[in-house]
């Protein structure tokens, strides 16, 4: 639907067409930099069937992970069966209480049945702790934190400057959210979030904006928001806190900004 009210018809097709067409004279570029160079046919010839490989087999990525998260969903149903059984031989308090758990724990408190509250609430207690951290954006292989900022002169004054990564532009209430199972959404509202991944997906439904503070072009968020038509900002540095639950606000996914609007 957010498709078809934000673009004409055969948006799609032309979209597509267009982007064949940069490709190619992408290629074109690339190739005919490499035959300006020492033994640049060759080196042309070389690279040629990589491109064409990478064309064609790039869309396959995607399939492990439609695969892994299938998986994972049984997986996941099958422990909480196991846990359910451990809650009633008092092995553990709650269901939930297993995902601070290894593997190798779980198999002994579901050999033994021996409580295991203490190990757990240390663990809930770290889990905690590491939730108020704030990891750096980038960081090295090195171990190095890099920051920067944006330099925008197309922003208004007071916006959040992020990336553009579907365009489109809606208004709508803020759902701020940092954990999925608790999201709370119903159709109009605009997700606020530090990321999204697979699981995420069948939120994009109901919303009609997306923002995030990490991810680029081709990261989770962006891909899903387009499919769907969804205008879409990321990389919008401290969005969740900047931002509050409720608030209206303006996501501008062309040109990659997002406007805090008067209650």
């Amino acid at each position: 639907m957010s498709n078809i009210e934000n673009f004409g018809p055969g948006v799609g097709k032309q979209r597509f067409e267009r982007g064949l067409r940069e490709a190619e004279q992408k290629e074109k570029e690339l190739l005919d930099r490499l035959r300006a160079l020492p033994d640049g046919e060759r080196k042309a010839d070389e690279t040629k069937p990589m491109i064409d490989r990478v064309r064609t087999f790039a869309g396959y990525r995607e399939y492990p992970k439609y695969a892994m998260v299938g998986r994972y969903f049984a997986y996941k149903q099958a422990l909480l069966r196991e846990a359910g059984r451990l809650v009633e031989a008092h092995g553990i308090r709650e269901q939930e209480d297993i995902f601070y758990l290894t593997f190798d724990e779980l198999r002994k408190v579901v050999a033994t049945h021996r409580p295991c509250d203490r190990l757990v609430r240390e663990r809930k207690e770290a889990f905690r702790s590491y939730g108020t951290l704030t990891p750096p954006r980038v960081l090295t292989s090195n171990g190095e934190a890099v920051s920067g900022e944006y330099r925008r002169e197309d922003v208004p004054a007071e916006a959040l400057a992020g990336l553009p990564v579907s365009a489109g532009i809606v208004e709508g209430r803020a759902r701020v959210i940092s954990d999925m199972s608790q999201a709370d959404l119903v159709a109009g509202d605009i997700l606020v979030t530090a990321y999204t991944d697979p699981s995420w997906t069948p939120l994009f439904v109901a919303i009609d904006g997306l923002v995030t503070e990490v991810g680029g072009l081709m990261t989770h968020g962006a891909v899903i928001a387009r499919e769907y038509g969804v205008p879409a900002v990321v990389g919008v540095e401290n969005a969740t806190r900047l931002i509050r639950d409720g608030q209206r606000i303006r996501v501008n996914g062309t040109d990659g900004y997002v406007e805090i609007l008067p209650d």
